[in-house]
């Protein structure tokens, strides 16, 4: 006999899950959002569990930007990334 059982989510799995749900919620009447959120989200899916701090961290930088989605003169997203340095 197979039990299959669920995995149960912590309670900041389900934060992070609930986020994500709200911005494609938010980004339904704006073209070419949820690509970008997709992306941004499974970007995101390979930290690591144990990397609670920065998960909280960009956890509450979502939440943040989730603000600005919602609001009807966000016409883009914005995004802050590292510059890769030239080897020469």
């Amino acid at each position: 006999m197979i039990l299959h059982t669920m995995a149960r989510h912590s309670k900041l799995q389900k934060q992070v899950l609930s986020l994500y749900r709200q911005f494609l919620r938010a980004a339904q009447d704006k073209p070419g959002f949820v690509p970008r959120i997709r992306d941004e989200f499974r970007g995101n899916a390979a930290i690591k569990k144990s990397d609670v701090m920065h998960i909280e961290y960009l956890y509450r930088r979502g939440q943040r930007q989730l603000e600005l989605l919602k609001d009807v003169n966000t016409k883009q997203l914005g995004t802050f990334s590292k510059s890769k340095e030239d080897g020469s």
